[in-house]
């Protein structure tokens, strides 16, 4: 399991995350984590065959074919999906391979940890970064909507 320093350290230093199996719905789950990560001034290239584009960004039918660095393969995809992509994410060079809650696989594990890469599995990229830098606060916590004390 990742620990909270890793997990600072990889969403601290990496700017540009390609999301695997991003959706253009706005109520998907990946269309609402990549969205508050592109709010939180990072760089999303989605990675879906069946767009051209999403949030503003050109989208592209796999990793092999964004011409840009990616540092973060974030996927939202079956955890069986998860071994090709590994690979994929490897052949591009990137930093890291974060799989998504839910989203667990060994191989995937074995092939970005061979890379070289940051392996993180069965976590929320948004969620973690809210977390360790603060963005939960904005979300319900510290705003009196949610108390420990009887209402008056």
């Amino acid at each position: 399991m990742s620990t909270v320093t890793t997990l600072r350290r990889i969403l601290k230093d990496n700017h540009t995350i390609a999301v695997v199996g991003l959706s253009a719905d706005w109520y998907r789950p990946s269309y609402f984590a990549a969205k508050y990560m592109q709010e939180h001034g990072f760089r999303i290239i989605p990675v879906n065959p069946k767009y051209t584009e999403i949030l503003g960004e050109r989208c592209y039918p796999d990793l092999t074919s964004i011409p840009d660095k990616v540092d973060i393969v974030d996927v939202f995809r079956k955890s069986e999906d998860c071994a090709p992509i590994a690979k994929e994410a490897a052949a591009i060079g990137a930093k890291a391979l974060w799989l998504q809650i839910g989203v667990m696989n060994d191989e995937a594990r074995q092939i970005a940890e061979q890379a070289g890469m940051d392996f993180v599995q069965n976590r929320c990229v948004k969620i973690e970064y809210a977390r360790l830098f603060g963005g939960l606060s904005w979300f319900g916590v510290n705003t009196r909507i949610i108390s420990a004390r009887r209402p008056v």
